[in-house]
């Protein structure tokens, strides 16, 4: 009797919300706005830090209209405080949207944390205890700023540097719950999960093992400071190697996902930068022959 054909394996996750992959981008920084719109070099797409560019009409703005006549243009923030204990910033999710309009941008986004207290902002991404209080709290909050956005927030998982003896869950745990309970999207950073995993003793791994891929849209790359005893998220370096190895595990597991290269301490030249986001392709492509070495995607995938 014939034995029957093995069955395909499941391709991997595409985005579960259409968000297109736009290839490898750049933050984009103003020492190298001139050189950028100069050249015109072959990036996929630039990321604008919102703040920079929220209610002006002066130079920012005309610049990130520049930008968005050539490149798509995405939007991250770092001021929406969604577990803080204050009210949404109503004032400030209604300039966020009216700048994704003008800019046209492709998602926008923030990190799961919180930035101050009783309406002061600390200007540094504060972390937040893992259990059930703060993800019902998470969840009513980003609900409620998408339903006022009218699209998807797009959320990072932050860098930490302390953990809470009241978390009864792991991180990757609670971004997947998050996700997929405020029907959210992420923003996988690498360089967060390599510096908070060997800050906390956690094991990558596993943390890469739980993430739900087809809620990821984006992915961030960028260097740390090694003290030895722990790591700080400086963004002053290029990708380390344990970095770019983890970046090809994610790769693998996603299928692609737009990648963005941020550097923001000690920014080099433009043309440094770009030949470190274009090491991202190699790890691309490794991940790609892998998988379809296992017969998960076609070869014209």
């Amino acid at each position: 009797m014939p034995s029957r054909p093995t069955p395909p394996r499941p391709a991997p996750p595409r985005n579960r919300f259409g968000l297109p992959h736009l290839g490898l981008g750049l933050g984009l920084r103003t020492v190298h706005y001139e050189a950028l719109l100069a050249t015109r070099p072959a990036v996929g797409f630039f990321e604008l830090l919102t703040e920079n560019y929220l209610a002006t009409d002066g130079r920012p703005a005309r610049i990130a209209e520049q930008f968005a006549e050539q490149w798509p243009l995405v939007l991250h923030g770092v001021s929406m405080s969604l577990g803080s204990a204050d009210r949404l910033d109503f004032g400030y999710l209604r300039q966020l949207k009216q700048l994704a309009e003008r800019v046209n941008a492709v998602w926008l986004g923030d990190h799961v944390c919180f930035t101050g207290v009783a309406g002061r902002n600390s200007h540094d991404l504060l972390p937040l205890p893992y259990d059930e209080a703060n993800l019902r709290h998470l969840v009513r909050k980003v609900r409620a700023a998408q339903e006022f956005l009218e699209r998807p927030l797009v959320l990072e998982n932050p860098s930490t540097y302390v953990t809470f003896g009241r978390s009864t869950m792991g991180e990757a745990e609670f971004l997947a719950r998050l996700a997929d309970e405020a029907d959210c999207a992420l923003l996988l950073d690498v360089n967060n999960v390599y510096v908070s995993c060997r800050n906390h003793g956690w094991d990558a791994a596993d943390y890469l093992a739980a993430i739900p891929y087809d809620r990821v849209v984006q992915i961030h790359l960028a260097g740390h400071t090694d003290h030895g005893t722990h790591c700080i998220d400086t963004h002053s370096a290029p990708v380390c190697d344990p970095v770019w190895q983890l970046y090809a595990e994610v790769e693998r597991r996603s299928g692609g996902r737009s990648t963005l290269l941020e550097w923001d301490e000690e920014i080099p030249p433009l043309a440094d930068t770009l030949a470190e986001l274009q090491k991202a392709r190699r790890f691309q492509a490794s991940g790609a022959r892998r998988l379809v070495r296992a017969g998960a995607v076609g070869s014209g995938t």
